[in-house]
């Protein structure tokens, strides 16, 4: 366990008060990241456990109480403690929460100040809004998928561009910002953040450039998609692989320089998409002559602009993430380390007791308590 990540209470959201409604995938991982940051999250399950994928490391930082949402009395405790909320998160079809007595007409008339979390894959409304549908099938609809994998078929890049990057870290900028207006004005609002709306914000430069004849709609041929032979990545004599992406004029010279390209006319004309094929196939051949280490040995720590494609088992022995503690082991799992860092309050992956009862997390915030205390 790394005590600079691990120590101590503090952390730039600390005082900051958020229930969490246990969903999957965005929700979940939101929650992450504020309670890394210091807020103080309960995650509310309801009977029979939390989701499966999320357990460990995405629900790090926060105890959990087990709640019926059917019963009266537990949707009465839930109130009391929403109201000594700061923000909330959830993650339910739209309606949901109303029918269970939760929307946020009810919430906020007696928390004006609460900020209100809605991630959803489709948004609170649209043709869409009401049906079943998973990270994949919110970036199909966006451009976002068909812009990435080889030139075959979209690859869907795990779930990241989706659940995580269109919807949790939306959802935590969509919070801080109403907390800040919250804090300015005294009113809560609610922040609609939709997978697909984050997923199409995250495309901009790409829907630029497709508007402007700049980006083909064809995998594999553009600057950034593996298309151009200096942005890609290629297998090495042992299997493995480097990635290279020397796009700067000096910085693909010196690329050109230490693999002995420099010499080579065709590497001349890295502008023109006719020669990348032939590019492609001279890149291939030459870094099937070392391993992938021996490639590193000669490039990496150099503006070559290449690296190792490690795996998440190497990742961690990395040099450079093993002098940034980019990783962590906490108690046999290892797991990324908060991120981003901040120097006066340090978020840290924070101790939580074990399950409280609903009772017991609304007494913890009537004592101006924390869970973390």
């Amino acid at each position: 366990m790394d005590p600079s990540h691990t120590a101590g209470q503090g952390g730039p959201l600390a005082g900051l008060r958020i229930v969490e409604f246990a969903g999957i995938g965005p929700g979940p991982f939101a929650a992450m990241l504020l309670a890394d940051m210091g807020a103080d999250v309960v995650r509310l399950d309801r009977p029979g456990g939390a989701d499966p994928y999320s357990k460990n490391v995405v629900a790090r930082g926060r105890p959990s109480v087990t709640v019926d949402l059917k019963d009266p009395g537990d949707v009465a405790g839930t109130h009391a403690l929403l109201e000594r909320a700061d923000a909330l998160v959830e993650g339910f079809r739209p309606g949901v929460m109303e029918r269970l007595g939760l929307g946020p007409d009810v919430v906020l008339a007696r928390n004006p100040r609460l900020v209100y979390g809605r991630m959803t894959g489709w948004g609170q409304d649209g043709p869409l809004a009401t049906t079943a549908g998973h990270d994949i099938t919110y970036m199909a609809v966006t451009g976002a998928l068909a812009a990435i994998g080889p030139a075959e078929r979209p690859v869907p890049p795990l779930n990241l561009v989706g659940d995580y990057g269109g919807g949790s870290l939306y959802l935590v900028a969509g919070l801080l910002a109403g907390l800040l207006s919250a804090g300015r004005t005294g009113r809560g609002q609610v922040v609609d953040a939709a997978i697909c709306d984050g997923a199409a914000s995250l495309m901009a430069m790409f829907s630029e450039l497709s508007s402007q004849g700049r980006w083909s709609d064809r995998r594999e041929a553009n600057l950034l998609d593996g298309g151009a032979p200096w942005y890609r990545t290629y297998a090495c004599r042992d299997g493995r692989h480097v990635a290279i992406g020397p796009l700067e004029p000096q910085f693909y010279a010196l690329f050109r320089r230490l693999t002995g390209l420099d010499a080579d006319p065709d590497f001349d004309r890295r502008d023109d998409p006719a020669v990348w094929p032939v590019l492609r196939r001279k890149l291939e051949a030459l870094f099937l002559e070392k391993s992938r280490d021996e490639w590193c040995g000669l490039l990496e720590g150099t503006d070559a602009c290449v690296a190792p494609v490690l795996t998440l088992g190497e990742a961690g022995d990395h040099p450079h993430l093993a002098a940034r503690r980019t990783f962590v082991d906490i108690g046999g799992t290892v797991q990324p380390a908060p991120a981003p860092r901040f120097s006066a309050t340090p978020s840290a992956i924070r101790p939580a007791p074990g399950p409280l009862t609903l009772t017991e997390a609304i007494a913890r915030w009537r004592g101006e308590g924390s869970f973390g205390s």
